[in-house]
């Protein structure tokens, strides 16, 4: 039997809303994956270490502040300065589709929007696996 998916669940920057994440946190849980959820106000450094230090594959980023083009690309490069490009990033939050699209350009494996399915999230996260 394959060990549980290993999902970091992040809020980085100054957004102080986290109940969607957490949403998406118990989700991933009930899917059978384990979750680590590092809170709020988190900078790419903080996230990249924690992905590091909990051996994530997966990195979920819940962005509703419009920083998403600054966040986004600053976890990526950090990935690849650690040599974690192993570690599959996708994104949820206010997001524009020319923005989004840019982000899976750059390497995001999906940006979701408000609304998303669960089940698409889920289904997503376990195909990164």
């Amino acid at each position: 039997m394959k060990p549980p998916i290993r999902v970091l669940v992040a809020k980085p920057g100054l957004d102080g809303h986290d109940r969607g994440a957490r949403v998406i946190a118990r989700a991933l849980r009930d899917a059978g994956m384990e979750v680590i959820y590092t809170g709020l106000r988190q900078t790419p450094e903080m996230i990249v270490n924690a992905a590091l230090q909990e051996d994530v594959r997966v990195i979920g980023l819940s962005i509703l502040s419009g920083a998403h083009n600054a966040i986004v690309p600053k976890v990526l490069e950090l990935l690849r300065e650690k040599e974690m490009s192993d570690v599959k990033v996708v994104v949820g939050g206010i997001i524009p589709d020319e923005d989004a699209r840019e982000l899976e350009r750059q390497g995001v494996v999906k940006v979701f929007q408000p609304g998303a399915p669960l089940e698409a999230i889920v289904n997503t996260i376990a195909a990164c696996a």
